[in-house]
Order: structure tokens, then sequence, then C-alpha cells
């Protein structure tokens, strides 16, 4: 069993998830501020982040940023990859750094990622370079309208 499968969240991790997903202050101590809202020190809010990120409770944390409103080109992209070569192609696009996150789906269209460029134009190019490189097509699904969704999931 690893830690990860023996370590259960408490009653501190869950207020911390379920308060970070509300917002994160923007401010000279921005840990001190939200461990002071929670009742804790800053080290120890510092330290349970970590922990939660290392035993994949938490996936990420850090902000959101609209590329597009900087500049950059955002789309979600999707390929078909056969079965034999699907791992070699999650890692591969985990190893380019415009690739966001990438996922599978039980759908002919198997992997689904997202792609973030400093430069509008730059999207093309990446996914040239993935073609090249796996030798299968990619189909770019660029955002035609945005919604704001105030997702919450509860610890």
């Amino acid at each position: 069993m690893s830690e990860t499968d023996s370590y259960q969240l408490d009653d501190i991790d869950k207020k911390i998830i379920n308060a970070l997903q509300k917002g994160f202050p923007i401010s000279a101590r921005p840990y001190l501020e939200a461990a002071t809202d929670l009742g804790l020190s800053e080290q120890e809010l510092i330290d349970r982040i970590q922990r939660l990120l290392k035993q994949k409770f938490l996936t990420r944390f850090g902000p959101m940023y609209d590329a597009a409103e900087l500049g950059g080109g955002l789309t979600l992209a999707a390929m078909s990859v056969p079965e034999n070569q699907f791992e070699s192609v999650s890692a591969y696009l985990n190893s380019i750094k415009q690739v966001a996150h990438n996922y599978e789906r039980e759908h002919r269209l198997n992997m689904w990622f997202v792609l973030a460029t400093e430069q509008q134009g730059d999207i093309e190019k990446v996914i040239h370079q993935i073609e090249n490189q796996t030798r299968l097509p990619v189909y770019n699904m660029p955002k035609e309208h945005s919604f704001f969704v105030n997702l919450y999931l509860p610890a």
C-alpha cells in the first residue's frame, strides 16, 4: 500500500481545499493571508498544500491565466490514437511546454489536450510539430465563445 493509499484527508485538508477553490489572496504574503483566514500558520498551509500535491489529492495549485487576453493562443485539440501508441503519444504531449494537459476519452477521438502558446500564430506550428512527430492528425477546436462556470467541488 502506498503512502497516498493510506492517507485520509482530515478536516483541515478539506477546509483548505474548499476555501482555496473560491480564491487565493493577491498580496505581498498571500499564503500568510490565506492561512490566517483558515486559522493556520503560513508554514502549515504551505506544507499541507505541498503534501496534497505530492499525494495527488490536488493535481495542480496555481493561477489560471487567459492566454488569449495576454496575446497568446489557446485551443482544445484532439487525436485518434491507436491503443498501442497511447502511452508514448501521451508522454510526448506531456513533454511539450505548450500542452497544458491531456486526457483520455472514450470516443473515436480518444486523446484530448489543451494548447496554450505565447502567440496566437504558434498554435498551428505546435499542431504541425505534433502531427509530424506522431504521424497522426490533430483536430484543432478553437474556442468560439467563453462561458464562466463557477465550478466548486466541496471536499
